[in-house]
Parts: C-alpha cells; sequence; structure tokens
C-alpha cells in the first residue's frame, strides 16, 4: 500500500504542473487539496491518513495540539528554509522529520515594486474606468524621481528593493533597531537617525523586517500618525508589524495617500473583512513568494526531500 502525501492550499494545482512527482510515484500516492483548512479538527481529519505533508510557507500551523492527532504523519515539508509556526519539539516528540526547501527573495522584491507603483500611478483606478467606459484620466500620479524612500529593514530583500529604488532616482533612507551605517553604506543608502524621522520624511515607506518580539505592532496609531498625508505604506513582510484597526483608521480618515498590502492578520480574508473595501488600498492576497520559479523549486525540492527520506537520509531538515 503505497504512502499517502497531502500538499496543502495548493490554490493554483501548482504542486502537480510544476513538478515532476514520477521518482515517488511507484512508493507515494499525492493528493492536493486545494481550499484552505482554518479549523484544526478538519484539518486534523483531511491529514488522518497522511504519513507525508506538504504545507506552502507559514499558511497553516502545525502546533503540538495538531501534530498529536496525526498518529500516521512521518515526514512534513514546509517551503523555504525558515518557519515560525511549527513546533519542532512536538513533531520531534512524536517522531516527525521536518524539513524544508530552498526559496528565492526575488519574488517579493517584484511583488514590492508592483505595488507601489501601481499605487504612485493608479494603475487599477485606470484600468478599471477604462475598461469600464468611465472618465478618461482621473489620478494625477505620484512621481518617485526624487522623492525620498524609506525602508523599514535593509536585509536579503530590502537590500535589493534599495537598489530599485535608486535605479528610480529616489533618496534612499533605511532604519532598523540593529542597522549600522557601515551596512547602509554598503548598499548605498542614508541610514535615518531613527524609526520617527524615517516616517515624517518619507513619501513611500515599505517594510523588509521579519516578525518578533521587537517588531510586532512596530507601526502603531503614533507610528502611522507622522506619515505625510501624501506618503504611502507598503507591506509584503508580515501583517503584524502593522496594527491593522491603525492602518484602517488612516486610510478611511484620509490621514495618507494610500497603502500596499500583501499579508493579513487572517489569511485567507474573510469575506466581509473591512481591509476588502478600505479606500486607497491596493491589496493582493500574499502573493509575495508566489512565482512559478518559486513553486518549481518548492514542489520540485520536495519530491526530493521525500526520496531522501525513504532512502533513510533526510536532507535539508529544520529547524
Amino acid at each position: 500500500m503505497p504512502l499517502r502525501c497531502v500538499v496543502l492550499d495548493d490554490y493554483q494545482n501548482a504542486a502537480t504542473e510544476l513538478a515532476d512527482w514520477s521518482p515517488v510515484e511507484d512508493t507515494v500516492e499525492v493528493v492536493t487539496l486545494h481550499e484552505h483548512l482554518d479549523d484544526e479538527a478538519e484539518l486534523a481529519a483531511a491529514l488522518a491518513s497522511a504519513d507525508i505533508v506538504v504545507t506552502l510557507r507559514e499558511r497553516v500551523p502545525f502546533p503540538a495540539s495538531l501534530i498529536a492527532r496525526l498518529p500516521r504523519l512521518k515526514l512534513l515539508i514546509a517551503s523555504g528554509m525558515r518557519n515560525t509556526v511549527i513546533d519542532y519539539a512536538a513533531a520531534k516528540a512524536h517522531g516527525v522529520t521536518v524539513c524544508g526547501t530552498a526559496s528565492s527573495s526575488t519574488p517579493p522584491v517584484e511583488l514590492t515594486w508592483a505595488l507601489l507603483l501601481g499605487l504612485a500611478r493608479g494603475v487599477v483606478e485606470e484600468a478599471n474606468s477604462l475598461r469600464g467606459g468611465g472618465p478618461w484620466q482621473q489620478t494625477v500620479g505620484a512621481d518617485l524621481h526624487g522623492r525620498t524612500l524609506g525602508l523599514l529593514g535593509l536585509g536579503k530583500i530590502g537590500s535589493r528593493v534599495a537598489q530599485v529604488g535608486l535605479a528610480f532616482g529616489m533618496r534612499v533612507t533605511a532604519w532598523s533597531q540593529h542597522l549600522t551605517e557601515e551596512r547602509a553604506d554598503e548598499v548605498g543608502v542614508q541610514l535615518a537617525p531613527s524609526k520617527e524621522q524615517l516616517l515624517v520624511d518619507s513619501d513611500f515607506v515599505s517594510v523588509h523586517l521579519a516578525l518578533g518580539d521587537r517588531t510586532r505592532g512596530l507601526l502603531g496609531p503614533a507610528e502611522l500618525a507622522l506619515l505625510k498625508p501624501t506618503a504611502y505604506l507598503i507591506n509584503t513582510s508580515r501583517a503584524a508589524i502593522v496594527d491593522q484597526d491603525a492602518l484602517l483608521a488612516a486610510l478611511r480618515e484620509d490621514r495618507i495617500a494610500g497603502a500596499g498590502i500583501d499579508v493579513f492578520d487572517t489569511e485567507p480574508l474573510p469575506a466581509g473583512h473591512p481591509l476588502r473595501t478600505a479606500p486607497r488600498l491596493l491589496a493582493t492576497p500574499h502573493l509575495g513568494y508566489v512565482s512559478r520559479a518559486n513553486c518549481t523549486t518548492y514542489y520540485g525540492q520536495a519530491v526530493e526531500n521525500i526520496q531522501a527520506y525513504l532512502a533513510g537520509s533526510p536532507v535539508r531538515q529544520l529547524p
């Protein structure tokens, strides 16, 4: 009887279209789930017969309570080599091997600029108006050249976003708690003296920080109040870094020019969620890492991880 592998949250049928599963087809039955399962009991029921689970990024938490309800589970594969929603101690205690895959930071850099440019030039509003027979030209675009781009975080993704900003002729500044002037100089940007000063000075603010105790709620009501009324906020990092209620209030009260958001406190975003109808918000359903190249890597290396596990020599083990 073949082992059963369940692929979670395969919204686009990418797992079977972009990866070759033939190396394990004689020993593994692959089942893909296209709808997100949020309830733990429902998820446990769907995975009850799974020996192997492939989960995409951090969409589905695997706490100790869920792992304990999956006695058949032996191999858990997560895309990327960092996952904060898996209880590794519980996995080890239940004999579950956890593996990851490579993941490119290029797609979230590109989506950051798609959101920023879409906001600055009113692309969605103007395109919808043109297609719907509405007014010919409604918006006056915001310029990038000569304007200030403020980056919260200057790591792998933030530094690449900075390079694009510099190519547009923008003044780029950056801040994070431990960012040094040497690192800023290395990237070719200016070190902001403080988070607050970066917010005051910037025409565009983009978030590129890992979520942790220091960054959770980093941008709350007081911080968002520092932004210019003509400023735009972009967040393709983690939802909890920006206070969602404070952002909604700023948008509704016309205190900032707009926001581009790819991450949310609850995903998928419920149908009636206020962010779905917030003014001046360009929102995408957590597409930052979702690209053909990344999905090919995720699922292709998932197959490799299964092969290695079955051979008794697991690879890319986490944490």
